[in-house]
């Protein structure tokens, strides 16, 4: 038997509000009709009536489901390369404790709207959950190598690990401070070969920008901490966004994830070169990390999709695309939530190429349904929270 779904407004996401609308549901998620209220299908039908915003299942472009366990490990503010020392030291666990935490966050992901998720993993001891999960995974698998003569290797012990997955898979570089020209290159070809997309971590502190511009700052420390040699990098007298893009064609899809600190000039250099990037912003994990936000009103003029995720439970306190949004509104009054819902929904369907099923409210879709509670008109406040109907 279908349902029938109204609220204060109905989001398609790709038309325009409804006010007062409805959704139409089969019993397996697929939507049959979104309708205005006075629409002749709904003579003598049951309305399931509520207050505030039904709008698409959230998709979270970027989480790591394997750093569960490590909530609250790791202070908050203490910069990008100490956070990675820590994770580092810290992330080794029970397999049991491990496996719990993930379990424990995936149902989060899902108790909090979340439809699909780009998830990256650098083992396969996620897998399992993947498998048995209610949400749509895209899994990155993530290559670290920054001395050129593993570079094959690390990609061959890529693909191994991929395999031990049974939904989508990319394989990919981690970011630019821990993968060489070299390995980026091999990671180019391999997309195009498997028809496959790229997820990178970018400028998520000036240092890496500081470390390809002069190759000074705090990473040439990490490297000697981890007894790495990077004697054989130069400085490229420009950030690392420029330099790790001119290994990747430009057709090839990237995400690029944080931005925390690209610039204007950074945001041309991608448009000038007519790349096939989205954008990711992790606001409250940016938050958590440097304590600095992406300078976000630089990047909406631009042509290239800007979608959302949450990063992990090691770097942020909850799995909810919401609270990310939140966030955004509160340090970009500005910005406006029909635009900012596509972020949240169907940029990121997308990107991870689910958007026959997933980011928008349409006749033959089962993008999943959220209630946002506690709105002001067609916009969010602090006191919003998200119900998942479907």
């Amino acid at each position: 038997m279908n349902t029938f779904f109204s609220a204060d407004y109905i989001v398609p996401v790709t038309s325009k509000a409804i006010k007062n609308g409805v959704v139409e549901i089969t019993g397996d998620g697929v939507i049959e009709g979104v309708y205005p209220p006075d629409h002749p299908s709904l003579l003598g039908r049951t309305i399931n009536r509520r207050k505030g915003m039904i709008v698409p299942g959230f998709v979270n472009t970027h989480c790591h489901l394997e750093l569960s366990h490590m909530a609250g490990v790791i202070p908050r503010r203490t910069g990008l390369v100490s956070f990675l020392q820590q994770v580092i030291s810290t992330r080794t666990a029970d397999e049991d404790q491990i496996q719990k935490a993930m379990k424990a966050a995936d149902r989060q992901l899902y108790d909090n709207g979340v439809v699909a998720v780009g998830d990256h993993a650098n083992t396969g001891i996620s897998a399992r959950v993947k498998t048995r999960s209610k949400i749509h995974y895209h899994t990155f698998v993530e290559v670290l190598g920054f001395e050129p003569e593993v570079a094959a290797q690390k990609l061959a012990e890529a693909r191994e690990t991929a395999l031990l997955f049974k939904s989508a898979t990319s394989i990919t570089a981690h970011a630019p401070y821990s993968v060489s020209k070299e390995l980026f290159r091999l990671l180019n070809e391999e997309a195009i070969q498997s028809n496959g997309r790229l997820s990178v971590h970018n400028q998520e502190s000036e240092e890496e920008n500081r470390l390809f511009r002069y190759k000074a700052g705090q990473f040439l420390d990490f490297y000697r901490s981890l007894g790495r040699d990077i004697s054989g990098f130069k400085a490229q007298a420009r950030n690392s966004l420029q330099t790790f893009m001119s290994y990747l064609s430009p057709e090839t899809p990237v995400l690029l994830v944080h931005n925390t600190y690209t610039s204007s000039k950074d945001i041309f250099f991608i448009e000038r070169q007519g790349r096939n990037v989205s954008w990711c912003f992790c606001p409250n994990a940016n938050l958590y990390i440097e304590g600095v936000l992406p300078k976000v009103r630089n990047f909406v003029t631009y042509r290239h999709p800007i979608t959302l995720g949450t990063d992990s439970l090691a770097s942020n306190d909850r799995l909810c695309v919401l609270s990310e949004l939140k966030t955004l509104h509160k340090h970009f009054p500005e910005l406006l939530f029909g635009e900012t819902i596509k972020w949240a929904t169907l940029n990121g369907a997308q990107f991870l190429g689910v958007a026959e099923k997933f980011g928008s409210l349409e006749t033959g879709k089962a993008p999943g349904l959220n209630l946002l509670t506690h709105t002001n008109g067609l916009g969010i406040t602090s006191d919003t929270e998200v119900v998942r109907l479907i």
